[in-house]
């Protein structure tokens, strides 16, 4: 940005617009609803405009899935910054969700799975860095169901880390 004035310039008249539409005093970015266009191009670009402000890097899809919503439902999101904010709040956690599950899900190549198993590595060294990369290949031999919980639920990666120390010592104990 530093180097290219045109980009600097732009992000800089995202983050004003930002900051503005945070210090309104009203709950309401147009003064009425009738300033919010009720043709469907003019709406999905105005809510595309709304959505860019939050800078997520996925601000094609959330208009996308917020346009999936009834047209009354789109002008009140346009027109209610918290509203909006709530909803991109929980599409951006969807799609997390969604492309955790998909690194999940493709992982039958040999690639996607080394990926799984260096963020499984991680989360579980934290927990036990001694014994990591063994319980990380007693992990790895799961259920492939379960790495969604296991990569997104702290609590559920705990357990199952208890679980395979418990047979780890089983097994040291038992040689």
């Amino acid at each position: 940005m530093l180097q290219d004035e045109d980009l600097l310039a732009k992000a800089l008249e995202k983050a004003i617009r930002a900051l503005d539409r945070q210090l309104e005093p009203s709950d309401t970015l147009y003064t009425d609803e009738e300033n919010v266009s009720e043709s469907s191009d003019s709406l999905g670009d105005q809510l595309f405009a709304l959505v860019d402000i939050y800078n997520t890097g996925y601000s094609q899809k959330i208009t996308g899935m917020l346009l999936e919503q009834q047209k009354d439902a789109i002008i009140k999101l346009c027109s209610q910054p918290r509203l909006l904010e709530e909803q991109v709040n929980l599409a951006l956690k969807t799609l997390k969700e969604q492309n955790v599950e998909t690194c999940i899900s493709d992982s039958s190549d040999t690639d996607d799975t080394e990926r799984l198993g260096e963020k499984l590595f991680l989360l579980v060294e934290r927990l036990d860095p001694v014994h990591a990369t063994e319980l990380t290949g007693m992990l790895l031999e799961m259920d492939p169901s379960t790495f969604p919980q296991l990569l997104t639920h702290h609590s559920t990666l705990e357990l199952a880390v208890q679980k395979a120390q418990a047979a780890l010592e089983t097994f040291k104990s038992s040689t």
